[in-house]
């Protein structure tokens, strides 16, 4: 039997619950200060479109395929009647839900000064704060991370100098006394060879 695919799809229309939910809260808070004209205020609307699409793309898969199910009969593939009830009115709650997201019909409403549902924004605009809040946390956290590696290298490089420099002062004192020692050694030759010369 083939794989049924509805709790598939229904996981892809959850996700996109949320995505759109989040899209609207930031439509929502850009239309409340921005012209009809703003360019920010196209494109959170486009973004929320296209997402509002996706899902309305998803939720027509759905819908047939519960409509088959109702026409044929849940048991022929297997499914009890009180599942195909569940899904037809799951069908039902997303198509309410996904109602009020239109960026039109949001947009019409405040210019013409109907009253939005104040806990739903107050909602959205939690969600979109928190958000934005554990994305801060999680940048901070990163930076922090980042220059907390660069001071150990820092002192890395610091200690690997320090080590460099005493090594080149050994050598240059190491250099210094063979320079001194290789005089002494030309001085005593030289005078051995005058020496020498003296006696032929």
């Amino acid at each position: 039997m083939a794989e049924d695919p509805y709790h598939a799809v229904k996981a892809e229309i959850q996700t996109s619950l949320q995505t759109a939910s989040t899209l609207r809260a930031s439509y929502l808070r850009i239309a409340s200060t921005a012209s009809s004209d703003s360019e920010e205020l196209r494109w959170a609307g486009s973004e929320l479109k296209a997402t509002l699409a996706a899902m309305d793309a998803d939720l027509e898969d759905l819908d047939e395929s519960v409509r088959v199910l109702e026409e044929t009969g849940g048991r022929l593939f297997g499914i009890e009647d009180s599942e195909v009830i569940a899904r037809r009115k799951y069908v039902t709650f997303v198509r309410n839900e996904i109602e009020p997201f239109n960026p039109n019909s949001a947009r019409t409403g405040t210019e013409r000064g109907a009253e939005p549902d104040e806990d739903d924004q107050a909602e959205w605009a939690r969600q979109e704060q928190q958000m934005m809040m554990e994305q801060q946390d999680t940048m901070l956290s990163t930076i922090g991370g980042t220059l907390s590696t660069l001071a150990e290298q820092a002192g890395l490089m610091g200690r690997e100098i320090g080590e460099h420099n005493d090594l080149l002062s050994n050598l240059e004192a190491g250099v210094d006394r063979s320079q001194s020692k290789l005089n002494g050694a030309m001085k005593k030759m030289q005078k051995l060879i005058r020496e020498t010369e003296g006696t032929i």
